[in-house]
């Protein structure tokens, strides 16, 4: 009838062709029902059969094959080692038709005490390394059950458990293992199936037993209680879990993510230095990737201030050895290598097993209550069993007594009697016995005639009397049957349980960029070509009015420093274009350099359009609404916008200003709001003003005029003034001079300004200004890379109509570029 209605179901498909003569017939089917049909039943035995473990023994059924061929073979943690090719060869012959790779690797895998917290296989010979070393093949290893496996399969012969027939029905295999260990939360499990994946973490077996221990005297415990006993995953390799949260969703949800760190400590070394000390690392990272992807990242430069790296690692423990540059901070470079490698990981735990061969994301209490339910079934299997077997004894034991009792007459009875049947049938009629006690007695030896031995009959029926009746109580009571579980329990706690491995510390923070970079003073330095670097600022030493200066960095041929500048570390650092357009990068990303080295070019750090490039920098600690930015172009124009207003930049950059055609935005400073502005032209005229005469604007605004400037002159800069500083203005052949502001009276904005300094033959058109005190220091630097760093107080003062003094030497053929002011207390 069955196939009558599959027939139906499929006449719309075409019509059923039969072969009269073989008597088949073809029904047609349509492709996509096939193909469904087809990968339904294919991932449903990815899933039951191969890829995740069964939820009350933790096993999947290559390993539970392998575990059951030693058995069978006898190769138990008490027997000599034997080959592993004869253990791969039971497996495949008898119960696992499938790779022997797949079957060795399993093998292989239960041997690794890095892969396993409690290995289930006692292995000799090469089994791989935490550096990912393959093993050895497997003709020259040898295995033997390892002692904890015993309790996987204690009891496995009292009927405890359902065998089914293997691959070809020559044979019978376990469904489950009795499994007395906790094996699913002590060893955990790794698998993908189709459509779904396992990643369970393994545990401490102390700590799984004390939870069984909380959950069979308290029902009722609750998933925080729970976790008093289990604290977290135990990875056999160690580390650190950052944080709980994770650990609480997995037990809650059977879903969480944890932080896993490595263990390292910092010590000192001699001459200043320190070196960084990994001991122990996370799960299933690779040693010897982890400590080349470290190597990597020095080369690369990502990671600055490693002078060595070294694997002293023996079979005692891990131990990779960082060592560290003199003025390196070793706590920031932690913190990058923590970020940057696997000494940091995060593993995603998906409690997903099997129950009842139906997957099933399971919580901690959940996986609790599976191992006590299997437990009960195995413990209530193996009393039926012992009691079955008591009863069968004790049954027989009865008609031996009842025997020895008639001794004479049952020897007579045997002598009279013609034949075995004969005689049996006697014993039956005459004494009221079943063939299976006839049996026994005719089977008894003589000297079970003797006293003694009459004595130990009767012994071991009174004996087995109060077997069976304890065992008929622990099948009517679980409050029997959850005392045995815990007693078996505490003693596999006291036989293997060891320490904790993987601590577990505070709720782990984001590393964020900061937490990686010490908050420091730098020198950033850019130049007219596009390179951007920053330096300590302890780069340059300090030199009088009229030196030399020295080799600061190497530019291209026709590149030359355009400026630099002080800024720290944590700053945000804002790139304002010659189109007018705002970029922002964190001082710290820009790259580290030497003082001879040239930096890295911008455009590879911003996405600059063609034709465009950085005209003004500068470093800001937060974006305030009471601040504000106050732009200059080169023709004259001048805007004022709140900083507010540039703290959600673009990766493509936004406007700052909306430019005329030929225009370009030339400079811009950081204002409260109640500020003069002093505009400087290249042909030495000033112009000070109040920057209430502009109005803030919004970010595309165009501004408005603040200079008027003479035909062919253009600004060259902007500042602030301040009562207390003097402007110091810098012309291209090294010379400069300081004015106090009072020699500039403020004027309404869109003038054509007053001289602060004769630009001469000498001298030179003005390069920049800058508001400075006597405490401060600046860096000059020239187009051809020599810098000079000096004290303002070696600066004369000067009114505005002077030519001023030499500076900086200046070769021929170079000129200086920018002038960098160093606050007194940096």
């Amino acid at each position: 009838m069955e196939e009558d209605n599959n027939i139906n179901d499929f006449e719309s498909a075409g019509d059923i062709e039969e072969d009269v003569s073989s008597g088949e017939r073809v029904v047609p089917i349509l492709i996509q029902d096939e193909m469904k049909r087809s990968y339904i039943d294919y991932a449903m035995s990815v899933i039951v059969g191969r890829a995740l473990p069964d939820a009350r023994d933790g096993l999947k059924p290559v390993h539970r094959r392998i575990l059951y061929a030693m058995k069978e073979a006898g190769i138990t943690y008490d027997k000599a080692h034997k080959k592993s090719a004869r253990v791969v060869g039971d497996v495949l012959g008898k119960y696992h038709p499938h790779g022997d790779s797949a079957v060795y690797d399993s093998l292989v895998r239960m041997v690794q005490d890095f892969s396993l917290r409690c290995p289930l296989i006692d292995g000799q010979g090469n089994f791989g390394s935490i550096d990912g070393d393959s093993a050895a093949a497997m003709r020259y290893t040898e295995v033997r059950m390892a002692r904890i496996t015993d309790e996987m399969l204690v009891d496995i012969d009292k009927d405890t458990v359902d065998f089914r027939p293997n691959y070809d029905g020559s044979l019978s295999e376990p469904e489950v293992l009795p499994a007395r260990l906790p094996n699913l939360l002590i060893n955990g499990s790794t698998g993908i199936a189709v459509g779904m994946a396992t990643n369970m973490a393994p545990h401490n077996l102390g700590e799984v037993i004390d939870a069984i221990v909380m959950l069979i005297d308290n029902p009722e415990a609750t998933i925080q209680e729970l976790r008093s006993a289990i604290s977290g995953p135990d990875f056999p390799t160690g580390g650190i879990i950052m944080g709980s949260s994770g650990i609480r969703d997995a037990y809650e949800t059977g879903r969480g993510r944890i932080h896993l760190r490595a263990v390292a400590n910092i010590e000192e070394m001699k001459n200043e230095k320190f070196r960084i000390i990994v001991s122990e690392i996370p799960y299933q990272v690779n040693k010897s990737r982890l400590i080349e992807s470290i190597a990597n990242l020095v080369r690369d430069k990502k990671i600055i201030g490693i002078s060595d790296l070294r694997d002293e690692s023996d079979r005692d423990g891990i131990r990779v050895v960082i060592e560290l540059k003199r003025a390196s901070n070793p706590h920031v470079v932690l913190n990058q290598l923590y970020k940057h490698t696997q000494l940091e990981t995060t593993f995603g735990i998906i409690n997903l097993a099997l129950v009842d061969n139906v997957p099933r994301v399971l919580g901690l209490r959940e996986l609790l209550e599976i191992y006590l339910k299997h437990r009960i079934e195995v413990i209530t299997r193996r009393s039926e069993y012992e009691l079955r077997k008591a009863e069968e004894r004790a049954h027989i034991l009865n008609g031996l007594k009842i025997a020895l009792d008639h001794i004479d007459e049952v020897i007579s009875l045997i002598r009279a009697s013609k034949t075995v049947d004969e005689a049996k049938a006697g014993l039956i009629e005459k004494f009221g016995l079943d063939e299976i006690q006839a049996k026994a007695i005719l089977d008894m030896r003589l000297q079970r005639l003797t006293g003694l031995e009459r004595q130990k009959v009767e012994e071991e029926y009174d004996s087995l009397l109060k077997v069976i009746a304890d065992l008929k109580d622990i099948l009517a009571n679980d409050s029997r049957k959850y005392a045995i579980i815990r007693e078996d329990i505490i003693v596999l706690k006291e036989r293997f349980a060891d320490e904790r491995r993987t601590r577990i510390e505070g709720s782990r923070e984001e590393i964020e960029d900061e937490d990686l970079i010490p908050e420091e003073d730098v020198v950033v330095t850019w130049t007219d070509g596009g390179y951007v670097k920053r330096m300590p600022i302890d780069t340059y030493s300090q030199q009088h009015r009229g030196g030399k200066g020295i080799r600061g960095m190497e530019t291209k041929e026709n590149d030359s420093v355009g400026s630099i500048f002080v800024a720290s570390t944590h700053d945000y650092l804002l790139f304002f274009t010659n189109r007018g357009k705002l970029y922002w990068q964190k001082v710290y990303g820009l790259p580290q350099g030497s003082r001879q080295s040239r930096g890295k070019a911008i455009v590879n750090i911003l996405e600059l359009s063609e034709g465009e490039y950085v005209s003004a920098m500068i470093p800001v600690t937060s974006f305030d609404e009471e601040t504000y930015l106050f732009m200059a172009t080169r023709g004259g124009t001048v805007k004022k916008c709140s900083l507010s207003d540039f703290s959600n930049p673009r990766k493509a950059g936004i406007i700052a200003i909306s430019l005329l055609d030929a225009d370009e935005l030339v400079n811009v400073v950081q204002t409260d709001g109640s500020k003069d502005i002093v505009m400087v032209s290249r042909f030495g005229k000033a112009i000070r003003f109040h920057e209430d005469d502009v109005r803030a604007m919004g970010r595309t605004a165009k501004g408005v005029r603040g200079m008027k400037l003479a035909e062919g002159d253009e600004v060259v800069s902007l500042d602030i003034v301040d009562a207390t500083a003097s402007l110091l203005t810098v012309t291209e052949n090294g010379y400069g001079k300081r004015t106090l502001f009072d020699e500039y009276r403020s004027m309404r904005r869109g003038g054509q300004g007053v001289m602060t300094i004769v630009t001469s033959i000498r001298n030179g058109p003005v390069v920049n200004v800058t508001a400075v005190h006597d405490t401060d220091e600046v860096i000059l630097t020239s187009s051809e890379g020599i810098i000079i760093r000096l004290p303002v107080k070696d600066i004369r003062v000067q009114g505005r109509n002077t030519q001023g003094v030499r500076i900086m030497k200046v070769s021929n053929g170079d000129r200086v570029v920018s002038v960098a002011r160093i606050e007194g207390n940096e």
